[in-house]
Formats: C-alpha cells, sequence, structure tokens
C-alpha cells in the first residue's frame, strides 16, 4: 500500500523545525564526533618530522623510525573544513510506504538533517538529484542560510513519474564535483545490481558513504490476511498472499540485496540503514558515535 497523500508543509518551514533538533544534538550529544567522524583520517600527507610526546603513535612512520633510530611520523596537510557532496537517487521504488510515510518522504528527511548537521558545523554542502529524467546539481556552499535553501530545493524536488526507467546518475561528472577527500554521501533505495562503472575511482577520490531507508515490509512480509499492495517499480497492484514461495523470493531479494549493498560499501561504519518507522535523527548520532568510536 502507499500512504494517503496528505499537503506537504514548505520545505524551509520543515527545515526549520528540525534546526532545533539537531543543533541540540550537535551541541550536547555529538559534540565534535560530527566533524571528527567525517574528517577520518584521509588528509594529504605533506613530510616526516620528528615525533614528540603527544603526538598521535598512529602516526609514526616505522620506516623511516628503524632507519633513523628515533622516532619519526608522517605529517598531514590540516583540512580546513569539510565538503559534503550527497547524491539523492530518486528512484521510483522509493515512493513505496507500508505506514504513514514513504521510503522518499523518509529519505529526503534523512539528507535534510545530515545538511543541517553540515551548516551546523561551519561545512560546505552540495547535492545531486538523479531522477530517471535526468539530474540537476547545485554546487556545495557555505553558511546557514545557503545550505538551509539548498536543502529546502532539494525537499521540494517533485516525485517522479512512476516507470522503469532508473534514476541517471551522472558518475563522470561526479568524479570532479567535490575537491579530493569530500564526503561522497549516495543516499538511494539500493536494489540488488552490478557496481555502477567508475565507482572504484570515486572511493580512491572520495570518503564513500551511503544511507538507505528500509519499509518494514522489506524487512518482513505482513503475515495473515491477504493484501493487495501497489508496487511503484512495477506500476501496479500486486497481491501478496503470504505463500511460502513468496516469502521465499523475499527472503532471496534481501539476501542479494544486502550482498551488494555490501559490496558497494564494505566497511560497515560507512553506510546506514534506518527504517521508516524508526527516528532518523538517533540514527544518525547512533552512527557518528559508532565511527568515533573507531577512530579512537
Amino acid at each position: 500500500m502507499t500512504p494517503e497523500p496528505t499537503a506537504q508543509p514548505n520545505p524551509l518551514a520543515l527545515l526549520r523545525q528540525l534546526e532545533w533538533r539537531v543543533r541540540h544534538a550537535v551541541e550536547n550529544v555529538l559534540s565534535g564526533e560530527y566533524r571528527s567522524a567525517f574528517r577520518g583520517r584521509g588528509m594529504e600527507f605533506d613530510q616526516v618530522v620528528k615525533y614528540e610526546f603527544g603526538d598521535d603513535v598512529r602516526d609514526i612512520d616505522w620506516n623511516v623510525t628503524a632507519r633513523l633510530g628515533e622516532p619519526y611520523r608522517k605529517k598531514f596537510v590540516e583540512e580546513r573544513e569539510v565538503t559534503l557532496l550527497l547524491v539523492f537517487e530518486d528512484s521510483p521504488s522509493l515512493q513505496f510506504g507500508s505506514g504513514v510515510q514513504s521510503k522518499r518522504e523518509a529519505l529526503l528527511e534523512l539528507a535534510g538533517l545530515v545538511m543541517l548537521l553540515s551548516a551546523v558545523n561551519r561545512d560546505r554542502v552540495g547535492f545531486v538529484h538523479a531522477a530517471p529524467g535526468g539530474y540537476s546539481f547545485r554546487e556545495p556552499v557555505r553558511g546557514r542560510g545557503a545550505i538551509l535553501h539548498a536543502a529546502a530545493s532539494l525537499l521540494a524536488k517533485p516525485a517522479p513519474a512512476l516507470t522503469r526507467e532508473p534514476a541517471q546518475i551522472p558518475w563522470r561528472f561526479l568524479a570532479r564535483a567535490a575537491p579530493k577527500h569530500s564526503v561522497f554521501l549516495w543516499l538511494g533505495d539500493f536494489p540488488p545490481r552490478p557496481e555502477p562503472d567508475g565507482w572504484s575511482v570515486l572511493k580512491r577520490r572520495y570518503q564513500t558513504m551511503g544511507f538507505r531507508v528500509d519499509d518494514p515490509w522489506e524487512r518482513n512480509l505482513p503475515s495473515g490476511e491477504t493484501l493487495a499492495v501497489y508496487d511503484p517499480s512495477a506500476g501496479r497492484l500486486v497481491t501478496l498472499e503470504g505463500s511460502a514461495a513468496e516469502r521465499a523470493a523475499h527472503a532471496t531479494w534481501r539476501r542479494e540485496r544486502d550482498e551488494a549493498w555490501s559490496r558497494l560499501f564494505p566497511n560497515p561504519l560507512s553506510r546506514l540503514v534506518v527504517g521508516t518507522d524508526e527516528n532518523r535523527l538517533d540514527a544518525l548520532v547512533r552512527f557518528f558515535h559508532a565511527r568515533q568510536r573507531s577512530a579512537v
């Protein structure tokens, strides 16, 4: 089933409602963890210098240390800011929803929350909105007002027509759309499919992350009565009878989907899956906490 159509609030008004929660999370829960979790250790190498007390032992260059007989460490060029490039893959399958909210609505909210987090942390944010009919690009900008309006323009994008055509992601363009070591955040439905051409190049250039939203019915098929459900990918009604064959096919689809998901983002700390029935900000806080713990 799909949610009943409701009047959508103005995107800017919706973002301002979310902003106070984001600021509270940054100031009282996340503190500096958002920034360090996104920065990682992907900065540019500069030179080798003598190790001094208090330096990070993980930066010690053991080859140079062994050769010279005293500790030396690698020095990196400090990044002054984070550039975040979001890619929102607006596929028709996102329009499915078994509850009050579709996957698309939940994923757009997640994108808005991430952009607001970046605004609070004074980073640069841009996005690519990819749909079956083409794509649009918003160059990375800095500042609360500019990022807020960029986020509002993304949230205001109309849902694409229900078609079997995939969203057109401009992979070659993306390889030069942001500075090296930027955070590349891909938000989509991620069905089982081959790795896109050029993905290995993007993984070398950027810090790649993937965010996905799941409907409860994708995790567990409903049991009990026969249900007629609209499938936006097929563009037709399908009947769920709860048969053993249906459940076996569903289990196979889930396995293949998660295997493809893991191949794209092998590090579990580079991918996030949130349910439409879960709190998206809480999920982001847990995500950044986990990434910060792994960096310690």
